[in-house]
């Protein structure tokens, strides 16, 4: 099951040292993360995620993060079909972590 998850609660949980700490991705083309990112994701663009599946491990939760959360959602259930059940979107993607997160953040 891919469940929503809100910048504040992601933020939330990025800073509690005493919970297993989500594998968090940015599904952005180069481009767009060249432009703005956030430190604590891992830049994997939606194409190279088939490529790349290796690297990702099943057992760990997974936040998905695009500039407003249809690309991220779209490769939440690509994992959810490969066996990835700990699934989380970024409601409103880095433009929404942009604005409730951290409003000095360059937007696009």
């Amino acid at each position: 099951m891919i469940e929503p998850i809100s910048p504040a609660e992601l933020k939330a949980w990025l800073d509690d040292a005493g919970r297993e700490s989500p594998v968090f991705i940015d599904v952005r083309e180069a481009w767009e993360h060249a432009h703005v990112n956030v430190e604590q994701a891992l830049h994997m663009p939606m194409q190279m995620v088939p490529a790349r599946l290796g690297e990702l491990d099943p057992q760990r939760p997974h936040v998905l993060m695009c500039h407003h959360g249809m690309r991220s959602y779209r490769v939440a259930e690509f994992l959810e079909q490969r066996g990835f059940d700990r699934l989380y979107n970024l409601t409103g993607g880095i433009d929404a972590w942009a604005e409730e997160v951290e409003p000095g953040m360059k937007r696009y």
